[in-house]
């Protein structure tokens, strides 16, 4: 008798070369579903429909099409187990060789504008999931194919193993199918949860991902990385056009959405960061991109070298020429303009990289512990000067408020203890990851220079005494913001008075580790 294959697919992609492959050259019955059966027998092979097949009509305006015995008892049946052999022949059941099954496109349902919910839960496959199950459970007596990647290797199987596939690469592909049916659930969970509104954090968690590529090696050669996507439709850095350069490394990338996070809280004016080891060494806003890109590299030119610059205006010619005069890992761009592109082409290895939307990204963050992994909400929310309390005799000036939100903004994006001088909306000096708050004032002070003199600076926690005011002051800073919330508030703030100084709480905390 025949082999047997059930062809049930929503891409149906490749599947008129299968299934002629399989019956041309293997010998295959094929049974179908709806579309596919249809699209089948347009194409000319022969095809029997899943409902003449089992002797039940679809129903319930298709919800049920193969959820029935003579479907999953030949799906499930062990061919060496008697009992099952008899059980098929006494219900005249055949068994099923080959499952080739994708689900409905949920996620790219549920991305359309203006998708209601129960236009979402129509696109929730049911019979699909519970026949790649069943296919992938059984793999050690047939082949479930669940991707149009996959069939050219399952044909060159039949080719290589004189018509049946290894047992290596039937389980390689039941693998696949439960991943396939993991992220298919977990979309589906991730939107209803959504639909529900703000809740605490879920009691069980899942994440799940496609690897996009593999990385040659991750933080460093001995460790083994890759890069993975969640849900199916690209978004963030794999929606990303790379014009040009090497592949991306494992830095480039957790590097890139350091800069992508700096720069996204940069909307009303051109910007531009440089990032080195999640840091900015330079961040800035200008007139035009070419003036905030060059003010961020001036901020740190030395630290500059070898490092990711986010811009979030499109590359014109004259930004080219100014990123082509140092050496770059990455520059991730809105757009870049043809003539911008064609001057970084002399640059071959700078990794230029187009993402529109550089201000959406996770939801939540993931850290992995012993045992398990942390997950916190994002710190993504928005600085709101009006809810901030002047806690000193001096009020700022418009423009030291300007400076403040400036220096704040990105203050938050580096690690802590974090202390960051600015000065015309840009760094002057970065204290980044000390271990003690007064470390880190040092360091940002000694970078700015004379340039602290009318400077501004901002601490990303609070400071539980007054030394780094003073040392600030001495160094000619005239303003600070920071979050307020020590048992010393008072003490800091009548250091702040008697110097002179404006002193700003934000009543927010943003520590990064």
């Amino acid at each position: 008798m025949a082999r047997l294959a059930l062809l049930s697919v929503s891409n149906k992609t490749g599947v008129i070369d299968l299934a002629r492959s399989l019956v041309e050259e293997f010998g295959f019955d094929i049974i179908s579903s709806g579309g596919t059966a249809k699209a089948l027998k347009d194409a000319g092979i022969a095809v029997t429909k899943v409902s003449d097949y089992t002797g039940s009509p679809e129903i319930l305006g298709g919800r049920v099409k193969t959820l029935h015995p003579r479907i999953h008892g030949g799906i499930l049946a062990q061919r060496d187990v008697e009992q099952d052999l008899t059980d098929l022949a006494n219900n005249q059941i055949r068994p099923i060789d080959l499952v080739v099954v994708n689900l409905y496109p949920f996620v790219e349902a549920i991305a359309k504008p203006g998708v209601t919910l129960s236009e979402a839960i129509e696109q929730i496959d049911i019979g699909g999931p519970a026949m790649l199950r069943a296919s992938s459970k059984n793999f050690a007596h047939l082949t479930v194919l669940c991707e149009p990647s996959q069939y050219a290797e399952y044909l060159q199987e039949l080719r290589d193993n004189a018509g049946e596939p290894s047992l290596e690469f039937r389980q390689k592909c039941a693998l696949k199918g439960f991943l396939h049916t993991g992220t298919y659930d977990q979309a589906i969970a991730s939107y209803l949860a959504e639909t529900v509104g703000a809740q605490p954090l879920a009691q069980e968690y899942n994440l799940s991902g496609k690897q996009l590529q593999s990385l040659r090696y991750g933080e460093n050669p001995h460790q083994s990385a890759g890069w993975y996507q969640t849900g199916t439709t690209p978004t963030g850095w794999a929606a990303a056009t790379k014009l040009q350069g090497k592949e991306l490394s494992y830095n480039n990338l957790v590097d890139l959405e350091a800069a992508r996070r700096i720069i996204s809280e940069f909307t009303d004016s051109p910007a531009a960061t440089i990032i080195k080891h999640t840091n900015p060494c330079g961040t800035a806003e200008g007139s035009t991109i070419y003036d905030a890109y060059q003010k961020a590299f001036n901020a740190d030119s030395t630290s500059a070298f070898g490092g990711i610059v986010a811009l979030n205006r499109p590359i014109d010619a004259d930004t080219a020429r100014e990123l082509t005069k140092t050496f770059l890992e990455c520059v991730v761009a809105p757009s870049c303009e043809p003539d911008a592109q064609e001057i970084l082409a002399a640059k071959a290895n700078v990794r230029l990289l187009i993402i529109p939307d550089l201000h959406s990204g996770p939801k939540e963050t993931i850290k992995a512990i012993a045992g398990g992994f942390l997950i916190q909400a994002a710190d993504d929310i928005i600085a709101d000067v009006s809810k901030w309390q002047v806690v000193t005799e001096r009020q700022p000036t418009q423009s030291e408020l300007t400076e403040l939100l400036f220096a704040w903004k990105v203050c938050k994006h580096v690690k802590s203890n974090a202390i960051v001088v600015s000065g015309d909306r840009a760094t002057l000096g970065v204290g980044a990851g000390q271990m003690n708050r007064v470390g880190s004032v040092k360091i940002a002070l000694e970078q700015a220079g004379e340039k602290a003199k009318g400077a501004i600076l901002a601490s990303d926690g609070f400071f539980p005494f007054d030394d780094s005011v003073k040392t600030a002051a001495a160094a000619g800073i005239t303003a600070i913001v920071q979050p307020g919330g020590s048992l010393r508030d008072q003490v800091v703030i009548k250091a702040a008075n008697e110097l002179g100084l404006v002193m700003v709480f934000t009543g927010v905390r943003h520590f990064l580790h």
